[in-house]
């Protein structure tokens, strides 16, 4: 029983793996020393909507084994906007993904001198050490072996916060409040964004699509890709609302990420806190520096109808080259702002440009059969994609000071 569990766990894990970077940890944690409890209504609202639109892109992978931008690539007749969709794709997971790599790893690093006691030699040492980690992993271009990896180090992770949240002893009546009353205070709406545009990324549509085919190729198989899509973003939400839960115990307004957090926590609840957390936050670290790369990688080759073998040439020159530019600004310093600021950009234009295509294409019986969208389904989709229009609308105000 337990044996044929682990044997249909799928792609879930990765797509946890992705949306739970230093990034994510970061947000949450301002958002608990801020707010406390309060928001964690937000990071239920998002689990709900990454969950549904994961599972139609796991569901599309499978019923047309391809891989998102592939369908993308093959669907839009009009050159005019496929070539803008195509531009735009790349710009946001390709050339957004090399800018967050960089934080990927320096979230790693983070964790490790946090664990060491920040004595532990030079930050491009462990940049260096992370970068041949990711690269060792995703250069055996073996599926199960990366999957298996990213298992043990997302169970690592979620174990880690989930401890650290235990040990802060939080009172779970206002933790239950926080969950189900929704506040909507002026002071509260950027982070409720943040919360939101860091669970539900456009890369990870990409990403799933592709991956569901490498582990399934039956339609017989939907039932096992829901529940395994279900299972691993509800534990993404737990670690995420765990984090937010752990920094709510910290009254300090100097906590502005993860390090301050494992630091905070240290005289309160001692080095056991400390420990997990950065064991927490080296493992979010690690993890999504892997599934960065591979997910631009995807992306590239679907939208320039390359191999998307993973042991093909271009394949492993995209995912190559993000790892590259990640371990050097990492390893430099090198705060890549105006990059990460249009990728921010390019990001918030492309939620709700995929959100709205992938609603499109999960209706079309030419594609998906029978397999295609419920009601009740679409009006879940509808539903996100109006969120995805006004958090797109807010990040670009945010990222040009209009908001």
């Amino acid at each position: 029983m337990i044996k044929n569990g682990f044997k249909n766990i799928g792609p879930g894990p990765l797509v946890a793996a992705a949306f739970i970077g230093p990034g994510t940890v970061t947000v949450c944690t301002i958002a608990g020393v801020t707010h406390g409890f309060t928001l964690l209504w937000a990071m239920l609202l998002s689990i709900v909507a990454t969950a549904v639109l994961q599972e139609m892109s796991a569901r599309l992978g499978i019923v047309s084994q391809k891989g998102l931008s592939e369908v993308i690539r093959t669907e839009i007749s009009n050159p005019f906007f496929k070539a803008l969709s195509i531009i735009l794709i790349l710009s946001a997971i390709v050339i957004g993904n090399a800018a967050y790599e960089a934080g990927n790893i320096s979230g790693g690093v983070l964790g490790l001198e946090s664990l060491a006691g920040n004595a532990s030699g030079s930050s491009s040492l462990w940049s260096l050490v992370i970068g041949f980690v990711a690269f060792v992993l995703l250069f055996i271009g073996n599926y199960k072996v990366l999957e298996k990896a990213l298992i043990i180090l997302v169970i690592l992770m979620s174990l880690a916060f989930l401890i650290t949240a235990i040990l802060t002893k939080p009172d779970l009546v206002l933790v239950f409040k926080g969950l189900f009353t929704p506040d909507f205070s002026n002071n509260t709406i950027l982070t409720v964004i943040a919360l939101v545009g860091t669970t539900v990324v456009p890369y990870n549509l990409f990403l799933h699509a592709s991956l569901v085919k490498e582990k399934w190729k039956d339609t017989s198989d939907l039932k096992h890709a829901r529940k395994d899509t279900i299972i691993a973003v509800v534990l993404g939400g737990i670690v995420s609302m765990c984090i937010i839960i752990s920094a709510a115990a910290i009254k300090d307004g100097q906590v502005s990420n993860a390090a301050d957090l494992a630091r905070g926590l240290e005289p309160l609840f001692g080095n056991y806190a400390k420990y997990f957390l950065s064991i927490g936050l080296f493992a979010a670290g690690i993890t999504s520096a892997i599934t960065a790369p591979l997910a631009a990688a995807y992306v590239a080759t679907g939208c320039l109808g390359w191999s998307s073998n993973m042991k093909s040439l271009n394949f492993r020159l995209v995912w190559m080259l993000i790892l590259g530019l990640g371990v050097l600004f990492s390893s430099i310093g090198f705060k890549s702002i105006e990059i990460i600021k249009f990728a921010q950009i390019a990001n918030g234009l492309l939620l709700p440009l995929i959100a709205g295509f992938l609603l499109w294409i999960m209706n079309k019986t030419s594609i998906l059969g029978i397999y295609k969208n419920s009601a009740i389904q679409n009006i879940f989709g509808v539903l996100i994609f109006g969120i995805a229009l006004f958090l797109g609308a807010k990040s670009i105000l945010k990222v040009f000071g209009m908001l």
